[in-house]
């Protein structure tokens, strides 16, 4: 009888040791989350035949953007997001680079102000799994990544006339989970627009080709800058199996 007391003793300890751990689990357990969305402020600038300097002649941008998250290292974002963009030639450029002059005409000052609104999506890749840190993953409230992806850009106001074109977005960024549905990072992306007017003026393009070059496909074209703190809010939990 002492004997099966004992048994059932240390039965019930190992149920209940089971119990514990079972619960302890699924306390552990990282809720995922099927996507994000956000908002953005930061920096921006322009390089082209106005601006040669990163970072140089900087203003103000704004984003939304709304995050597809497959899983904790990849991702699918998109974005709308406008920014002002400035520049001047102080003097360097010719007046008529197709004249018959060797300098094609006397040095003139060109400047332009004008906005861009960029609407794309690009794919973010984390170089660690993207998670609160705790459960069995081993995923890191904290990581750096990098993107690609396509967009398009409507260059518009300072006098002059709307124009519109395909951007290439490549960057990198660093993102952390500063609660188990917020968080916060900066990013930086420079964007390859397939046009070269969003540098235009009241006045005309003079900045269009204003050495004579022959442009191509993203030769000889404008390109502009994002650079952004951000806030973004999980949602949509996604099914888990043990609920199921």
């Amino acid at each position: 009888m002492a004997r099966k007391t004992e048994q059932t003793w240390i039965r019930s300890a190992i149920a209940l040791c089971c119990l514990f751990l079972c619960f302890a689990a699924k306390a552990e357990e990282e809720v995922e989350y099927k996507m994000d969305m956000g908002a953005g402020l930061g920096g921006c600038f322009y390089l082209g035949d106005g601006n040669g300097v990163p970072f140089s002649n900087l203003s103000v941008m704004g984003a939304l953007t709304a995050r597809r998250i497959f899983n904790a290292r990849m991702a699918l974002k998109t974005n709308l997001a406008f920014g002002h963009i400035h520049g001047t030639t102080d003097g360097f450029l010719p007046t008529d680079a197709y004249s018959k002059t060797p300098e094609g005409g006397l040095p003139t000052k060109v400047h332009f102000s004008r906005n861009v609104l960029d609407l794309g999506a690009q794919f973010e890749l984390n170089f660690w799994g993207f998670g609160t840190g705790v459960g069995y993953k081993g995923n890191s409230p904290i990581t750096p990544y990098i993107l690609a992806g396509i967009g398009i850009t409507v260059g518009m106001g300072g006098g002059a006339s709307a124009c519109a074109g395909m951007n290439i977005p490549v960057g990198l960024g660093v993102k952390y989970k500063l609660k188990p549905r917020v968080n916060i990072g900066f990013e930086w992306t420079m964007r390859f627009s397939t046009t070269d007017k969003l540098d235009a003026t009241p006045e005309g393009t003079q900045l269009k080709d204003p050495y004579g070059i022959k442009s191509g496909f993203l030769k000889n074209k404008d390109t502009y800058s994002f650079a952004m703190f951000f806030i973004t809010y999980d949602m949509f939990p996604k099914r888990r199996k043990c609920n199921n």
